[in-house]
């Protein structure tokens, strides 16, 4: 197994625990520059690409480069060694979404000249590049569309809510919610996503599927679950003027794809999979 990261937002203490392992081996490299890798491959997973807001904003080209001609490398390296392919796409591909739940053929709703744009239009040229390889080379591929995702490992200060809120909580700071916490998400626990990765990679469907929970929360009840789970006595403080502009107000999988193709549906609940989340940050923070 062989993993490539240029580390621009990650950290090799995530593979610590593959350290010495011989059927392990980490290049550090930016997948937009060629890649070379020695010896067969039987799949390709292309999971590269700033995913946070506060990631994506800082690095916006980074991220189309990465979307655009790190798709193009990785794509190529597989045709070059006769493998299979898989994106990991984004729940971000249908933007702020008119069609709820999102079905992987609604279209989205997406700003591609705003501040989010980098990131969801890199998403959208990665899935269209894929099925051109599909189309035209006949390359073995699969599609990942990605909702919202936590767990272990997770940066304090990646942006995205569950790390900000349980940062929050564990400081015994008011929780911070911006707009009036009406927004709604799903919140899957990462071996869930794992499992329905996996399931997906040994598929033989080339179309995108939605891989995450249906479990819909808006953020002002997510905010008090966390409290509670951390015995956080601090609240909730509101932004209500500083939303972030392009947020989507809703935002729920339609997976009836994964569960007649796949035979998967999550399988950890969101208060066990907080209290293993939060039993890693205190040991980090």
């Amino acid at each position: 197994m062989v993993g490539m990261d240029n580390l621009i937002t990650g950290n090799t203490r995530n593979i610590a625990h593959l350290a010495g392992n011989p059927n392990f081996l980490f290049i550090k490299q930016d997948v937009t520059n060629y890649i070379y890798v020695d010896g067969p491959l039987d799949a390709v997973l292309h999971f590269a690409s700033p995913a946070s807001p506060i990631d994506y904003l800082k690095f916006p080209i980074q991220t189309l480069k990465v979307g655009a001609l790190g798709t193009h490398n990785t794509l190529g390296l597989a045709k070059a060694k006769q493998a299979r392919f898989l994106l990991a796409s984004t729940s971000e591909i249908y933007g702020d979404p008119l069609e709820h739940p999102q079905k992987e053929t609604y279209v989205g709703n997406v700003d591609a000249i705003g501040p989010r744009g980098v990131y969801d239009e890199a998403k959208r040229f990665a899935e269209a590049m894929t099925m051109a390889y599909h189309r035209t080379h006949g390359l073995d591929t699969r599609i990942v569309r990605i909702f919202n995702t936590y767990g272990p490992r997770m940066r304090l200060d990646d942006g995205r809510v569950v790390p900000n809120f349980i940062g929050q909580a564990l400081r015994g700071e008011k929780l911070t919610v911006y707009g009036d916490g009406m927004q709604t998400r799903c919140f899957q626990f990462v071996t869930d996503l794992i499992e329905g990765v996996y399931r997906l990679l040994h598929c033989d469907f080339h179309e995108p599927v939605n891989i995450g929970t249906t479990e819909e929360i808006n953020i002002n009840a997510f905010a008090q679950i966390v409290n509670e789970v951390t015995d956080n006595k601090a609240g909730i403080m509101y932004k209500t003027q500083e939303r972030i502009k392009g947020d989507p107000q809703t935002r729920r999988p339609d997976t009836t794809r994964a569960r007649e193709l796949l035979n998967w549906t999550p399988q950890v609940g969101l208060r066990e999979g907080l209290e293993q989340t939060i039993a890693y940050f205190r040991e980090v923070l």
